[in-house]
């Protein structure tokens, strides 16, 4: 499950530098514009404390965690939907992502040259918003002239439904606002949407980049930030990107621990940023163990055992007889799938049961 979150933002905010901190993928992190101009792809690692006690407790030859594709793609400026500097290329490489951690600069520093002059995280937002949303408003155009006639003369009832879909995106993003401030309660409503791809459609996740003083607190750029969005339903999380730089080239774990209680964290910005990508695009986590391997697997929120059991091979879901389910809670408790069979706790459940994060499977199938 190849899953994307897109870095994006304006030029010098300090998502090369965080990019760098995520990904052993090295981008060019330069004081001038356009220095990312082949979108960075980077691997990165989910981490999840369960995956690591399941392997103390079954000592396995491997141990698999689970990942997100974190891709870094070249600062946009003013005019991008209309392809100004390198917009056509953002535009493109933003599309083909999940989700978009939006990077905003929320720190003063006069060695660092700000695109527009000065420092104003709101600004810089709506320079984004505003050509994200323009890029989707002449997407919304386009569809509603192709079925505009199907809709009204047809008795097409889907043509219908997208077009009153489409209608209602026009209404916001005339208004300035993101497709995602429409909320779609059908399912089916809900699907014609997805497949419209709409830029301002997708989760975000805001990330204001602070200075090392403004790590744990935020600072008043974040207040600023914290409430242009309230609105929105996205996230929002803090982070000094340059002190994650610092941590990352340390040696050891204790190292980067004790770095991180000097400046009052318990966690990297680098660690939260990675569970925030991954709750962001809906994804959670059920694992398989055992002597051989110890391993995460991604699944979306609300997926059905058999849905779960294709992600590891086509014939697991085709073939599906049933799923032996094992409470993390309780494998850990008592320190085997012998002890929990013994104890009664590996429920034996079928095609509806709906998988939950952290739970222990074993599928039985047949093709």
């Amino acid at each position: 499950m190849a899953l994307q979150c897109g870095i994006v933002g304006l030029p010098n905010v300090g998502k090369s530098t965080l990019f760098n901190c995520l990904s052993n993928a090295k981008a060019q992190a330069a004081n001038f514009p356009f220095c990312t101009i082949e979108p960075n792809v980077g691997v990165i690692t989910v981490p999840d404390e369960r995956l690591m006690k399941l392997a103390e407790i079954d000592k396995p030859q491997r141990v698999i965690p689970t990942t997100v594709e974190i891709v870094d793609i070249a600062g946009l400026v003013k005019g991008a939907s209309k392809g100004e500097g390198l917009g056509n290329k953002f535009l493109a490489n933003i599309r083909e992502t999940d989700a978009i951690l939006h990077v905003l600069r929320c720190f003063d520093d006069e060695n660092v040259v700000h695109v527009d002059g000065n420092v104003n995280p709101v600004r810089d937002k709506e320079i984004i918003d505003f050509e994200l949303q323009l890029k989707d408003l002449d997407t919304v155009e386009r569809q509603l002239t192709k079925v505009q006639k199907q809709a009204q003369t047809g008795g097409d009832k889907q043509a219908k439904r997208l077009y009153d879909i489409l209608l209602q995106y026009k209404t916001v993003l005339e208004q300035g606002k993101s497709a995602r401030t429409v909320k779609l309660d059908n399912k089916d409503d809900r699907k014609l949407a997805a497949d419209l791809f709409l830029l301002t459609n997708k989760p975000v996740l805001y990330v204001c980049n602070v200075d090392e003083n403004s790590a744990v607190t935020g600072n008043a750029y974040v207040d600023q930030v914290r409430e242009a969005i309230k609105e929105e339903g996205a996230d929002l999380l803090v982070i000094a990107a340059k002190i994650e730089s610092e941590i990352s080239e340390l040696d050891t774990y204790e190292e980067r621990q004790m770095f991180l209680e000097e400046i009052g964290l318990q966690e990297s910005g680098v660690v939260r940023l990675i569970k925030s990508a991954y709750h962001l695009l809906d994804l959670q986590t059920y694992f398989t163990t055992g002597a051989d391997e110890t391993r995460a697997w991604t699944f979306t929120r609300g997926s059905k055992a058999p849905q779960c059991a294709g992600i590891i091979h086509t014939d697991f879901e085709r073939g599906f007889i049933r799923a032996e389910v094992i409470k993390y809670t309780d494998y850990v408790r008592l320190g085997s799938e012998a002890a929990c069979r013994e104890a009664g706790k590996i429920g034996i459940e079928g095609k509806e049961y709906v998988v939950q994060d952290g739970d222990i499977l074993h599928f039985r199938f047949n093709v």
